[in-house]
């Protein structure tokens, strides 16, 4: 398998951890988002969305959407299992999951805000100022859905990292190059920090990719 993707992207970095978690060695590829390596026509015929990252397998299907893949890894390689068993904490998982997936990032990533830039004229601290708005919103609804919960462990859900933890742990690490104020978000800290104690999580932050920029 192949994994297409940027240092930088949040959905790449997700697939990242799954991968170091279930074991599974990818080649890994990449395209430089902010030169716009991922509209190439080469790269769109594989993705027309002309998103990263891209799971290229060893058929020749290409999965895209970081979910979907997540999803993908965890049937085909189910150990360990990146949801519970049960179906009400499974569903409990994905919501977390898409907090970050589903209601953040998707509004302050990269074409989001070159958008504003270019199209409303935004400065590039109206912008920061637009990204840090939507972190802040989605981690205050889920800071409260896991500080006062039972089902809660040393991870968002239970004592191993679960698919909600592979979505929070890259959107932290947006929230730091934003300015976000993480102090008013406890448990979110400590999940975080949590795994990041764990190789897989370790080996797969932005700055250790072979495509790391400062």
């Amino acid at each position: 398998m192949k994994l297409i993707g940027y240092f930088r992207s949040s959905a790449a970095f997700r697939v990242r951890i799954a991968l170091n978690l279930k074991g599974i060695a990818v080649e890994h590829a990449f395209r430089h988002l902010r030169k716009g390596e991922q509209r190439a026509p080469e790269y769109a015929a594989l993705n027309p969305q002309k998103l990263v990252p891209a799971l290229v397998l060893d058929t020749g299907e290409v999965l895209t959407q970081s979910m979907a893949i997540l999803e993908y890894l965890d049937e085909t390689h189910p150990e360990p299992p990146l949801l519970p068993a049960d179906p009400v904490g499974r569903a409990r998982v994905r919501a977390l999951a898409l907090i970050p997936t589903a209601d953040i990032h998707p509004i302050q990533n990269l074409r989001v805000m070159a958008y504003l830039r270019q199209k409303y004229d935004q400065s590039e601290e109206s912008t920061f100022a637009w990204s840090r708005h939507w972190i802040e919103t989605g981690f205050e609804a889920y800071e409260a859905m896991v500080a006062n919960d039972p089902r809660t462990g040393l991870y968002s859900h239970g004592d191993r990292p679960t698919m909600a933890d592979l979505c929070l742990v890259p959107q932290v690490f947006n929230a730091a190059r934003f300015k976000v104020d993480m102090s008013r978000f406890p448990t979110l800290q400590r999940i975080h920090a949590a795994c990041l104690k764990l190789p897989a999580f370790d080996a797969a932050q932005p700055s250790k990719q072979p495509d790391a920029e400062p």
